[in-house]
């Protein structure tokens, strides 16, 4: 059974920084791109960050750029988002999710809650 369990989010301040966790089960980790989606409150998904099977490459949202770090364990089955330099924009609902394709992704999380607030 595909289990993926994100933690790590919480409550933070303007220019703070959380570190997302994405625990994985059920399936080869270290054979699978894995993404970052987001969902903004009203909002719809989108797109954070993807990284290659190896781990060796990331791509991320112009948004996500230079702010936020993917990387993955494979050792662990585990994935992170390092997010540095929040801002209230980046509030949402963050979910892992194996990606299958270009923005096609056929198991997710439950997601973890970031909110980002003075």
């Amino acid at each position: 059974q595909v289990q993926l369990v994100e933690s790590g989010g919480g409550l933070v301040q303007p220019g703070g920084f959380l570190s997302l966790s994405c625990a994985t089960l059920g399936f080869t980790f270290s054979s699978n791109y894995m993404s970052w989606v987001r969902q903004a409150p009203g909002k719809g998904l989108e797109w954070v960050s993807d990284i290659t099977s190896s781990g060796d490459f990331t791509y991320y949202a112009d948004s996500a750029k230079d702010r936020f770090t993917m990387s993955k364990e494979n050792a662990k089955n585990t994935l992170y988002l390092q997010m540095n330099s929040l801002k209230p924009e980046d509030t949402a609902l963050y979910y892992c999710a194996r990606r299958i394709g270009v923005v096609s992704y056929d198991y997710w999380g439950q997601g973890t809650q970031v909110t980002v607030s003075s």
